[in-house]
C-alpha cells in the first residue's frame, strides 16, 4: 500500500474557539491507483491534501506515505518527502515568476535528480505547451499556468500526485483533453493519484470516489 491514512484530526483555531476540519479520516491508496476526493467548500478537502503531502501538521492520527510516517516528521524531512515522492498541482498554480515555462516544468524533476529533457519535452507537448516553453507565467492564461504546473508535478515522476481541482481554470472540453492526458500519464509512470475535484464527470473518470462531508469521509 502506497499511502495509508488512519484517524486524521485537524483544527484551527477560530473566534469562538478551535474549528474541527477533519474529524478522524481513514482511507487508502496504493500505487497505480487514482481517487477522486469530492465534497462541498469548508469540508476540509484541500486540508487533507496538504496533511499528505507534508504542507502542515495534523493533531492527531497517522499518515503512511511510501513505508515513511508523515506525521512524525520534521519540516527538512517534509520537504525532501515532497521533492522525492509527491508532486503537487495547487489551486494557485505556485509557479515561479522569474523562470520560464520550460524551466518551471522542470524545476521538482532538477531537485529530485530526475530531470529528463526529452521526457520534459514530450510532457509539455501533450499538454499543449510545446509552444509556450520560452514564456514567462505572466504572459500566459490561466489556462496554460493550470497546465503547467500539472507538467512540473508530472515531470519529476512522483510515487503520488495531490492535485487539487487540477482542471478548475480551463474550459469542458480542454478540461477533459487535459484530464485525459494527465490520466495517461499517470498510468504510464505508474504513480497513484488522488484528485480533489467539484465535477462529477471528471470524478466519474478516477478508479474510486470518495465524498469528504463536515471532516468526515462518506
Amino acid at each position: 500500500m502506497l499511502l495509508t491514512v488512519n484517524n486524521l484530526e485537524k483544527s484551527f483555531a477560530g473566534a469562538d474557539g478551535p474549528v474541527d476540519v477533519l474529524r478522524g479520516v481513514s482511507l487508502t491508496l496504493d500505487a497505480g491507483e487514482t481517487l477522486a476526493l469530492t465534497g462541498e467548500s469548508g469540508s476540509g478537502k484541500s486540508t487533507l491534501m496538504h496533511l499528505i503531502g507534508g504542507l502542515d501538521e495534523a493533531d492527531a492520527g497517522q499518515i503512511t506515505l511510501d513505508g515513511r510516517e508523515v506525521v512524525a516528521m520534521d519540516d527538512a524531512a517534509r520537504a525532501a518527502l515532497r521533492r522525492d515522492t509527491v508532486g503537487i498541482v495547487f489551486q494557485q498554480f505556485n509557479l515561479i515568476p522569474s523562470l520560464d515555462v520550460r524551466a518551471n516544468i522542470a524545476f521538482q524533476a532538477r531537485l529530485a535528480g530526475r530531470y529528463d529533457a526529452e521526457a520534459a519535452q514530450t510532457l509539455a507537448e501533450r499538454l499543449g505547451l510545446g509552444a509556450q516553453l520560452g514564456k514567462y507565467p505572466e504572459q500566459l492564461s490561466g489556462g496554460q499556468q493550470q497546465r503547467v504546473a500539472i507538467a512540473r508535478a508530472l515531470a519529476a515522476r512522483p510515487r503520488l500526485i495531490l492535485a487539487d481541482e487540477p482542471t478548475g481554470n480551463l474550459d469542458e472540453a480542454t478540461a477533459a483533453d487535459v484530464m485525459e492526458q494527465m490520466l495517461a500519464l499517470v498510468a504510464e509512470t505508474g504513480a497513484a493519484l488522488m484528485m480533489v475535484t467539484h465535477s462529477p464527470a471528471l470524478a466519474g473518470r478516477l478508479g474510486r470516489r470518495l465524498h469528504l462531508s463536515r471532516g468526515r469521509l462518506a
